[in-house]
């Protein structure tokens, strides 16, 4: 009797092993249960991607009109990016981290061959003299650089901690090698604003790991130098800095999307002025719907609305911070925190360059401005933090 509830037993958890076993390992794509989910971190991704495409419409809907004669131009192709970005976050929130750890390298490797692709004939699209899009059926363009920003951290994970991290004699410069290239591809096509972010989370991400103080004196000092010469030598970006020391120095010239953006902040006060009663988007701005989209924003909606949009985003940062503190596995602390340090970033570039308080740079603020590219890599990076969280509870344990 004993004998013959052993062998069932055993042949049960055999059969359980095996067909764990022969599971298509992401058969359980999209089915994590709603208690497994940081759902605080889940309900603000939603909220930014609703504010987003209301934000799209009202500073779009004229410009489209004008210049493409369909007003909604802009706020569909965000919709579908949207729906995309929904998809990429559920998509990495299920992904088994596992597999993320083993083969994480590949993306960075892939989103390098997508900015290098822009120099395939037929391929790249240069647009106001930047090479960074690839063209795609339907009038769609796709812009690696966004990934290269996801990716980062997951790269830099596996080259420090990963199973991907190399030995030898040759593998510091086997490791630079393998970041620097797309950061210089980044220079030429030019990109200098993503060349920037990039460089300043492998600092930190470097500095908060352990890096030796004599690394990080030389690597700033190096840093610092390269950064003010190619700024120096290049006049359209020497013409930037000197619109951002002394902003009224070419009012309607390089200083002139400046000044607009200053203005909205102005004229919003306190409450603003209401959603879609701003007139920076009747072309005061050039293209109020990308870079410059928080200026429209703070004239719509005012000091306060400023202040509760800042407050989100704040509580991300706090959030990806946290789960970056708490998460065990190291791999996964350093893939949290560098997608927490890109994001906060971006934010805070684009944000102080709205204001006047940093030299243009040519970055979108995540999910306020328009850009599916952006809209997507922003799903798959709340995707992976929220796969992270999970982890870091217990709910997603390879």
């Amino acid at each position: 009797m004993w004998k013959e509830e052993t062998t069932s037993k055993n042949s049960s958890t055999s059969s359980a092993k095996s067909s764990k076993r022969g599971r298509n390992p992401f058969s359980s794509l999209f089915r994590t249960k709603i208690s497994e989910v940081d759902f605080d971190l889940f309900l603000v991704f939603f909220l930014f991607l609703g504010i987003g495409l209301v934000q799209v419409y009202s500073t779009s809907f004229i410009f489209a009109t004008e210049r493409l004669n369909d007003g909604l131009f802009f706020f569909k192709k965000q919709a579908i990016f949207s729906l995309l970005s929904i998809l990429c976050m559920f998509g990495f929130m299920n992904l088994p981290l596992r597999y993320l750890k083993k083969f994480g390298i590949l993306l960075w490797i892939g989103a390098t061959l997508s900015v290098l692709a822009v120099y395939i004939p037929g391929v790249g699209v240069r647009v106001g003299g930047a090479l960074r899009w690839i063209q795609l059926p339907m009038g769609i363009r796709f812009e690696g650089s966004e990934y290269l920003k996801i990716f980062l951290p997951v790269a830099l994970a596996s080259m420090l901690v990963g199973p991907w991290k190399l030995f030898g004699k040759w593998s510091f410069v086997a490791k630079v090698s393998v970041l620097a290239l797309p950061m210089i591809v980044l220079l030429k096509h030019p990109d200098f604003g993503s060349f920037v972010l990039l460089s300043a989370v492998i600092f930190s991400v470097l500095f908060a790991f352990g890096l030796a103080w004599k690394y990080i004196g030389a690597a700033f000092l190096v840093g610092l130098s390269s950064f003010l010469a190619l700024i120096w030598f290049v006049p359209y970006r020497k013409a930037r800095l000197m619109a951002f020391l002394d902003p009224w120095s070419d009012p309607n010239g390089s200083s002139f999307q400046v000044i607009q953006s200053m203005l909205g902040f102005y004229s919003g006060g306190i409450t603003g002025k209401g959603l879609g009663q701003g007139q920076l988007k009747l072309f005061f701005l050039p293209e109020a719907h990308t870079d410059f989209t928080l200026s429209v924003f703070a004239e719509e909606f005012g000091y306060i609305g400023l202040v509760l949009i800042i407050c989100l985003y704040a509580f991300v940062m706090v959030k990806g911070f946290r789960i970056s503190l708490r998460v065990q596995d190291f791999y996964y602390r350093v893939v949290a925190l560098g997608l927490t340090c890109m994001f906060s970033f971006q934010v805070f570039i684009n944000m102080g360059v709205n204001m006047g308080l940093l030299p243009t740079k040519g970055l979108t603020l995540p999910f306020l401005s328009y850009g599916g590219s952006s809209l997507v890599a922003m799903g798959i990076l709340f995707g992976l933090l929220l796969n992270i969280s999970r982890f870091q509870q217990g709910r997603n344990i390879e």
